[in-house]
């Protein structure tokens, strides 16, 4: 599973790249989805690696942002006896740990809504012109997108 978040705006690009965000469902800045590792979700992310900043996703970061990020349709916030109710998780931790093992998907629990409307990051970006191999907030981070979402919760 992979954490992506738009980290630039689409001002003067091209359809294509557009197109290819709003596939991922990423309408915003610092909006993030949580997609899975398939050869037609990485083509994606490649196209549009100059707009986004994307790593592997970890249980306990994705529990931290569903805890205070993950709202309802009813733009309620999502909570650990929503969880029980609606699905065989006991909790917020045992759902984002089945999500990183690939046992759940996030369309698992009914209402709960694929994109996390995320802060902007604590302390800021380095540099949105730059991959995050010359410094900058754009590109593979690997697993250090887990700090960078822990400064977005």
């Amino acid at each position: 599973m992979y954490f992506v978040v738009q980290v630039r705006g689409v001002v003067n690009t091209s359809r294509e790249i557009k197109d290819t965000l709003k596939m991922l469902r990423l309408h915003h800045i610092n909006h993030c989805v949580l997609i899975p590792d398939t050869p037609a979700y990485m083509g994606m992310i490649r196209k549009v690696k100059d707009y986004v900043a994307y790593g592997e996703a970890d249980s306990e970061i994705l529990a931290t942002v569903l805890k205070t990020r993950g709202r309802l349709t009813a733009n309620e916030k999502l909570t650990d006896e929503y969880i029980k109710e609606n699905s065989q998780y006991s909790d917020i931790e045992a759902f984002a740990k089945a999500i990183c093992s690939g046992e759940a998907e996030i369309t698992d629990i009914p209402g709960l809504k694929p994109v996390l409307r995320l802060h902007p990051p604590r302390k800021g970006y380095k540099s949105i012109k730059r991959t995050y191999q010359q410094g900058g907030a754009l590109g593979n981070y690997g697993s250090e997108i887990n700090s960078l979402l822990y400064r977005m919760r």
